[in-house]
């Protein structure tokens, strides 16, 4: 049985549908570029004990990632299962944005790590039960593979957009806080109120404006949490999509994390309102790099999303991540003062990441399918709760082992308001060594999981056609 083509989706409808990951964007890249200089530079905690309060919080939000999924599963209303959780939860996510980034006025290292450790859990859950409906949906608004790719794209710009306008506002807003007599402590509350203020507005468009077509589809009963945890692990295709996303992501998050450190107290050495002109604007350090990254990463989305249509998913990803490879091996070699060679590496690397943002994501909704043809549901919620769960899990150990090292390497608190500042070479090495080749290893062991990943366009085709075939047979039977 062949499968009638899938009517093209509107642009204005996938566009409506990847802008609602704009916040879900803001959140994670304030989080995962500036909060820990935050919680050391800014609240004044030990390197270790931050690490410990942001690993436990993670590790709660991880956990909880597929028990939402399994609750969106087994949701039927009017609306749907997953829209629901966006009219209910946009509001108090945008809200979690400003508990993240209040600092209580306490001196005790271990009850600052306490606040830090409740703050996280919260807001993280507050975005949990809003971020895996939200992207369980994506197979749901289309069943083609080319036309989730092409969503994939949209979603991954806007993601793009949003992680491109925190990286250069977020430290200029914190400066000319300072500027204008106000502590970094508010500065950063602004930015958390206007990034949590215009993330609520595309999540509800998506609700209003984008429905699936599981909406129109009987309702199932939905397998038991430890047999559908058990059919994902028999999904091999899933195990090999899971790793590659999960060390994808590592080697974005832990250099992103050590980035602000590496530019202040490596390239900068130590003047910590170092700043840099990109296209004859004044930027900080910090803006100029990873705005000139991002910028980059948004420009290349639409050819990998091309080249994904020529070359297959998997292929595209080996010859994407190239450049961002090349971009690791080179920033490892770059020397204090050489602010020029590390804005041309930020846009070699940019061209990689955008094919590290768009496809491994793009690969996820093919292996609900594979599962689909094994168990005869479709459980987009658990699968994407498992992915978040593994992606969190990871992000918590980049996120823990790398303030770990910074702390028993030395790293010091700079004295507040300290315009100057020189850390040990101890805190230096430290930093040079997780900016550049850690997360070089983590990118090869990315790729060599890409090499073997099972699922190729061909054999999607085969696993669509048999789906056909048997809701053909089960509808001539009715």
């Amino acid at each position: 049985m062949t499968i009638p083509p899938a009517s093209p989706l509107p642009a204005w409808k996938k566009a409506v549908y990847g802008s609602g990951q704009y916040g879900l964007a803001a959140f994670g890249m304030l989080r995962q570029i500036f909060y820990a200089i935050f919680l050391t530079d800014v609240i004044g905690l030990d390197p270790r004990l931050a690490s410990l309060g942001a690993l436990v919080g993670i590790f709660w939000d991880a956990v909880n990632d597929p028990l939402v999924g399994m609750i969106s599963d087994r949701v039927r209303s009017r609306w749907g299962r997953r829209r629901p959780f966006l009219l209910l939860f946009t509001i108090p996510f945008g809200l979690s944005f400003v508990l993240l980034w209040w600092a209580p006025p306490w001196q005790n290292q271990w009850a600052l790590t306490a606040w830090v450790t409740l703050a996280f859990m919260l807001s993280d859950t507050l975005g949990t039960l809003v971020a895996v409906p939200y992207t369980a949906m994506t197979p749901e608004i289309s069943r083609d593979y080319d036309e989730r790719t092409s969503l994939a794209g949209y979603r991954m710009f806007f993601q793009l957009a949003a992680s491109l306008t925190t990286a250069i506002a977020a430290p200029s807003i914190v400066d000319a806080a300072l500027a204008s007599g106000l502590t970094q402590q508010q500065g950063y509350l602004i930015v958390a109120g206007m990034f949590g203020g215009i993330s609520i507005v595309p999540l509800f468009l998506t609700f209003f404006l984008v429905r699936g077509v599981e909406d129109e589809r009987p309702g199932e009963e939905p397998m038991p949490l430890k047999a559908a945890v058990r059919a994902a692990w028999a999904n091999v295709p899933f195990r090999f999509a899971a790793a590659l996303n999960m060390l994808n992501w590592m080697a974005a998050d832990l250099v992103a994390l050590m980035l602000p450190y590496f530019l202040l107290y490596w390239i900068a050495r130590g003047d910590l309102t170092a700043g840099v002109t990109v296209f004859g604007l004044k930027l900080s350090l910090e803006s100029g790099v990873l705005g000139l990254l991002l910028l980059t990463a948004i420009l290349a989305i639409p050819f990998w999303t091309w080249a994904a249509r020529r070359l297959g998913k998997r292929n595209a990803y080996l010859t994407g991540i190239t450049p961002w490879a090349l971009a690791y091996v080179i920033l490892s070699l770059v020397q204090p003062g050489q602010a020029g060679l590390v804005l041309a590496l930020s846009a070699l690397a940019g061209l990689g990441l955008a094919a590290g943002y768009i496809l491994p994501e793009a690969i996820f909704p093919d292996v609900i399918e594979w599962d689909e043809l094994l168990t005869r549901r479709r459980q987009e919620g658990v699968y994407y709760g498992i992915k978040n769960f593994v992606r969190k899990i990871s992000g918590a150990f980049a996120f823990f082992l790398a303030l770990q090292i910074l702390g028993w390497s030395g790293y010091q608190t700079p004295p507040a308001g300290a315009a100057d500042f020189m850390q040990p070479e101890g805190a230096l090495t430290a930093i040079r060594l997780m900016s550049g080749p850690a997360g070089l290893l983590l990118l090869l062991g990315a790729a060599a999981t890409a090499w073997f990943y099972p699922l190729t366009r061909e054999k999607h085709r085969r696993v669509r056609r048999l789906l056909a075939r048997r809701k053909g047979r089960a509808k001539e039977s009715d």
